[in-house]
């Protein structure tokens, strides 16, 4: 079981990585593109290929990829924590809305290539070489009855592999192939198997070719259950997608359709549900007890909303301010979902139900941060590392 846990989280480790790579040269294409990063000249030396803090600060809040400059220097300090920038002389750890300069590794050659890194370019590179075929392996087949979209038998991409001077024998390609699985750039279609020199179907586990949100790196890469199902389904509806909905999930209610009663009387039984007695995890991330939740129950929301949604001239959301006085047990309720997350259940007798907070309300803001981007699971950490008194910007449904 702990060899089972220990690498499902290498998974996820490298998952997120590889989004934050992706999204990180997306970024520096644009940058590049809007000549923000060019040669600047400070204290009589020259600095090729960097750009201005502040200068980039102000262009991710006036392009919306963040909301706000705080939330547009965590951003940059996520990239910056994953090697991907850095201060042009090194000097400062921290990415600071100033007037500095930094640069992207990739531009001055001081990315880390390590194995990881090489494989995942690697991946990519052979991913837009089959997108970009007219006559490529990637097509709608069957296993067992069931339609995979883009999909490929392990035999024909060792066989492309080889046509196209990628590897110069069928083992080095299946050891390639073993590879792009380990590192989760390829994947069984069922997820079953282990990659072989045969007729199994497998696919492409990342989209390189959809366009990342820097407001997604800051997420956390461990989702619950529900939410991963609609960041899958998030992709597998995009047209450049190499994911697939498979039939065995058509007619499952997904994470937004609305909850029942039984759901949320089940929820809040027993002890209080609150955040703040929420217990945590090894690894930092909060957990309900088991006492008082027993399953994850469904999303009380009748439909997706997004950020930008709530953030859009017209909208029919409001906008609240409430003031939460925590008691011995906690506020006394819970959120989920990721950007934005919302309350899913509210005790009665708690104090968030005596401030006004409601069920399918938007969480906001938490004592002043911005949230609007982040998962439940980081928003919930805020709330049980904070004051006693909290204080939520929320938005809630018009009648």
């Amino acid at each position: 079981m702990e060899k089972t846990g220990s690498i499902k989280r290498k998974a996820v480790a490298r998952h997120h990585k590889a989004e934050v790579m992706i999204a990180g040269e997306q970024l520096r294409l644009k940058l590049h593109d809007g000549k923000l990063i060019k040669e600047r000249r400070y204290h009589l030396r020259t600095y090729p290929n960097c750009f201005v803090a502040e200068e980039l600060i102000d262009w991710l809040v006036n392009h919306k990829e963040a909301i706000d400059r705080a939330t547009a220097v965590c951003l940059m300090q996520h990239l910056m924590d994953h090697d991907i920038v850095h201060h042009v002389l090194d000097k400062q750890p921290v990415f600071k809305d100033a007037n500095l300069l930094y640069r992207f590794r990739k531009d001055d050659g001081t990315f880390p290539f390590n194995t990881e890194v090489k494989i995942f370019m690697r991946g990519q590179r052979l991913y837009e070489h089959l997108i970009a075929d007219k006559n490529s392996i990637l097509r709608l087949r069957e296993e067992h009855g069931v339609s995979y979209h883009r999909s490929f038998p392990g035999c024909q991409f060792i066989d492309w592999l080889l046509q196209n001077g990628e590897t110069e024998s069928r083992r080095q390609g299946l050891e390639l192939s073993r590879a792009l699985q380990e590192h989760g750039i390829i994947q069984h279609v069922t997820k079953k198997h282990d990659f072989f020199d045969s007729g199994l179907l497998y696919q492409f586990c990342i989209n390189f070719r959809r366009r990342r949100r820097l407001s997604e790196l800051l997420n956390e890469s461990e989702q619950d259950n529900d939410d991963s199902v609609v960041a899958s389904a998030q992709n597998d509806h995009h047209l450049d997608s190499p994911f697939v909905v498979h039939k065995s999930l058509q007619g499952r209610n997904n994470a937004f359709q609305s909850g029942s009663h039984k759901d949320l009387k089940q929820l809040t039984s027993g002890r209080r549900g609150s955040l703040n007695a929420l217990q945590l995890h090894s690894d930092g991330f909060p957990s309900l007890p088991v006492a008082v939740v027993k399953f994850n129950p469904k999303s009380v929301l009748k439909r997706r909303v997004t950020c930008e949604e709530l953030l859009s001239p017209g909208a029919p959301f409001i906008k609240k301010v409430l003031t939460v006085i925590g008691d011995a047990l906690g506020c006394g309720f819970i959120v989920r979902g990721v950007a934005p997350c919302y309350v899913q259940a509210v005790d009665p007798g708690s104090p968030a139900a005596a401030a006004g907070v409601q069920v399918c309300q938007f969480v906001c803001q938490v004592n002043g941060q911005c949230v609007l981007y982040l998962d439940y699971r980081t928003v919930s950490r805020l709330v049980m590392t904070g004051p006693r008194t909290l204080v939520l910007e929320v938005m809630e449904p018009q009648e």
